[in-house]
């Protein structure tokens, strides 16, 4: 199978900014909010976007199954070797409480790496997007920037993001080995798309989510440069039958003081 991975990626772009349109027009309309099954929340506009990014990947792409956090029937093991992983919006509870760090997602996973991701931050007015190792890229602003995980903002000592104001145990001993100075508290895969841009050097998180969550940030970020492991140092890997994710470990670089 040969895919032109810029091409449905570039083609992809005008869609993620409609539906992140759509996502805010939603909002301000008043959400129609519903409880999953398994405790969470799902609005009306999780499932518009999702309708909206599904039709043009398979309109791209009609041989490529499609899994998506909206529509995945858990109870079927992922057998495929090449599909698209979506999470229409991550953060969905951010979202319903009017804050700014949700994110729109779609990875292309080829034999379990995320080899295309695009990650949209509406209310940043943000997109990243990637299509292969050293094409990472953010537009804002109306311009575009290659993404090369480079410290930015000049500070100085090493800073971590975490999903919790209060880490745990083991994530706080991760840090210290890497002898991290302080840690902000940031939600979504919006987290990925901060390294890349070199504001923050290290993420680390114990098995949590699902892949939907990780993978359109994790190719933003690896392709820009980032290092991505599990806590004890395996290759974090795509593809697995239950969807379930592994810890995790994000760094900046190999060597965090560059």
């Amino acid at each position: 199978m040969k895919i032109d991975f810029e091409k449905i990626t570039k083609e992809l772009i005008p869609i993620f900014n409609a539906a992140g349109q759509e996502s805010i027009n939603l909002y301000n309309e008043g959400l129609k909010i519903q409880i999953k099954e398994d405790g969470s929340p799902v609005s009306n506009a999780d499932l518009k976007v999702n309708e909206l990014i599904c039709k043009k990947i398979n309109e791209l792409t009609p041989e490529i199954p499609i899994i998506s956090e909206e529509t995945v029937k858990l109870n079927e093991k992922n057998k495929n070797t090449v599909f698209w992983l979506i999470d229409p919006i991550d953060g969905t509870k951010e979202y319903i409480a009017g804050k700014d760090e949700y994110t729109l997602n779609a990875a292309l996973v080829i034999d379990k790496k995320p080899v295309v991701g695009l990650v949209g931050a509406p209310k940043k007015n943000k997109l990243f997007y990637s299509y292969g190792i050293d094409k990472s890229f953010i537009v804002q602003n109306n311009g575009e920037q290659e993404l090369n995980c480079k410290r930015s903002n000049g500070r100085k000592g090493l800073i971590a993001l975490s999903s919790s104001n209060k880490p745990s145990e083991i994530i706080m001993k991760k840090l210290n080995e890497f002898k991290v100075t302080s840690f902000k508290k940031v939600a979504s895969s919006y987290k990925f798309c901060l390294i890349a841009e070199g504001a923050f050097d290290i993420y680390a998180a114990r098995e949590r989510a699902n892949e939907w969550d990780y993978a359109a940030g994790h190719a933003v970020a690896a392709n820009a440069g980032a290092i991505i492991t599990t806590l004890d140092n395996k290759p974090f890997l795509y593809g697995k039958e239950d969807y379930r994710n592994p810890s995790l470990l994000i760094l900046r670089s190999k060597n965090l003081n560059d």
